[in-house]
């Protein structure tokens, strides 16, 4: 079956070739790790969320921090009835959340197997934000919070940094998807249902910062996460970490907008300690 999971179309036949991805069709797991903290509260909470990193992106950010598996890839694979059965083997009342890290490119897979065994605490969908409406809406039954990473508004600096020119008109979409079909419930500091929209502030481009909030601003103002903790890699051409003024203006910039609801990360995130080894 050809994919058309994420918005490259590639239209790969993934059981016997590899897609932009860099995955076939099995589900691959590069990492899980248990009562991770390091996600917004409204995740995380007291006791953590049930992090489930997959290997492979559709994305090719010059800057990632997970490179050794969005890139390189590694992990286990599983069949969706296989992931179901190792999603039904964790005990949830350890955990606030489970959090699907950068599971786009398994969009229909993890359908399948959300259908055989779906959580009960909040499915988290944490994503590039690079996604097609189609696919969320096919995952919107199983999926209750959308945690969005809005990186880029230029679309000359989305296809230099990311290799997609069209990341925002795509991502956009997704964003005003989202907030249209899950709503926000949260319930004693944990969302329930609802959407977070991450924007990571990159150095040297703080009016493109700008103008992602003022979309978001225009989007019915939704919980959002602004982050200062980009670490240079040497791989990118970005080679400097953020200088407190040019997140202090992004800060300024969103309070000017009535953007009020939700985390902004304080100084020394920037940090390779801040990255999970795979």
């Amino acid at each position: 079956m050809k994919c058309y999971d994420c918005p490259r179309m590639c239209g790969v036949d993934r059981e016997n070739t590899k897609g932009f991805c860099g995955e076939k069709s099995k589900i691959r797991v590069a990492k899980i790790i248990e009562n991770f903290m390091w996600e917004e509260p409204y995740v995380s909470g007291q006791k953590g969320t049930l992090a489930i990193f997959f290997s492979g992106c559709s994305l090719r950010c010059d800057f990632c921090q997970n490179f050794e598996i969005s890139h390189i890839g590694k992990g286990d694979e599983y069949l969706p009835t296989e992931f179901a059965e190792l999603l039904k083997s964790f005990d949830y009342s350890k955990f606030e959340s489970v959090d699907f890290i950068t599971p786009t490119h398994f969009s229909s897979a993890l359908c399948e197997a959300l259908s055989i065994f779906k959580p009960p605490v909040p499915v988290v969908w944490n994503t590039s934000g690079y996604e097609r409406t189609e696919t969320l809406e096919k995952l919107s039954p199983f999926v209750d919070v959308f945690l969005f990473d809005l990186k880029f508004f230029s679309s000359e600096l989305s296809k230099r940094l990311a290799k997609a020119g069209n990341y925002f008109s795509v991502a956009s979409k997704a964003v005003k998807f989202a907030v249209d079909a899950k709503p926000n419930i949260i319930e004693n500091d944990i969302m329930k249902q609802g959407v977070i929209v991450r924007h990571l502030v990159l150095p040297g481009e703080v009016k493109d910062s700008f103008k992602i909030l003022d979309f978001l601003a225009d989007c019915e103002k939704p919980v959002i996460s602004l982050m200062q903790q980009f670490t240079p890699t040497g791989r990118g051409e970005k080679n400097r970490k953020l200088t407190p003024l040019e997140f202090k203006a992004v800060l300024a910039h969103a309070e000017k907008l009535g953007l009020t609801q939700g985390f902004y990360q304080t100084e020394g995130c920037a940090d390779q300690s801040f990255i999970p080894k795979f």
